[in-house]
């Protein structure tokens, strides 16, 4: 009962905090042709990033009304009042087995609102692997991938199951983009999407 009573006045303080911390943050965008290159393709655009690195790049992409696909626990419900409030369509669901309604509205928003976001490890893991629901989403939609990660040079790692990354404050924040791509038709396809979205992420994640 006391966690109920005070959840509405929790999260607007709560919210209030991450936008201060985050206009601290000293954003870089490394590699923006592959984003410009997606969005030129005529194509819907799927954003795809590790459940990780979610809240920089909410912050970055504030205000362009993409669409997320957010999970219905708990803490995804906070998320997704956190990303409305930033600008972001929200769409309740997950990628992986059981979360067909929510790949359902995602490939539907696509085809209307012309870009989503997706956490293909979400919304309890393993950590950065990707589940099927998120290119099946692509795949669906006739929609371009695009792989993204946040990186930043100070941060506090929580102990959940993703390694929640918050930054510090006045953290540097590299936004790095990796080539885009489409997935064709069939299972031979979708297995190869899977594979190289994985790739995909751990390169724009990890690499120079």
């Amino acid at each position: 009962m006391k966690r109920r009573f005070l959840e509405p006045i929790a999260f607007p303080v709560a919210a209030m905090t991450i936008r201060l911390l985050a206009a601290t943050w000293r954003l870089r965008v490394r590699n923006g042709a592959h984003l410009e290159a997606a969005r030129a393709s005529g194509r819907p655009v799927l954003f795809a990033l590790w459940h990780s690195r979610i809240l920089p790049l909410l912050f970055h992409h504030r205000g362009e009304g993409v669409v997320t696909l957010i999970s219905r626990h708990r803490d995804g419900g906070y998320l997704a009042r956190l990303a409305e409030q930033w600008g972001y369509g929200a769409v309740r669901g997950s990628s992986g087995r059981g979360g067909e309604a929510g790949l359902l509205g995602l490939v539907r928003a696509l085809g209307s609102r012309g870009a989503g976001a997706i956490t293909p490890d979400g919304p309890r893991g393993p950590a950065e692997r990707v589940k099927p629901g998120a290119v099946a989403a692509a795949q669906h939609a006739g929609a371009v991938l695009l792989p993204v990660a946040a990186r930043t040079d100070q941060a506090w790692w929580f102990t959940s199951w993703d390694r929640f990354c918050l930054p510090k404050p006045f953290a540097r924040v590299d936004v790095v983009y990796g080539p885009p791509f489409d997935v064709a038709e069939g299972k031979d396809a979708l297995r190869h999407g899977i594979e190289r979205l994985e790739r995909a992420l751990q390169a724009v994640t990890y690499g120079p």
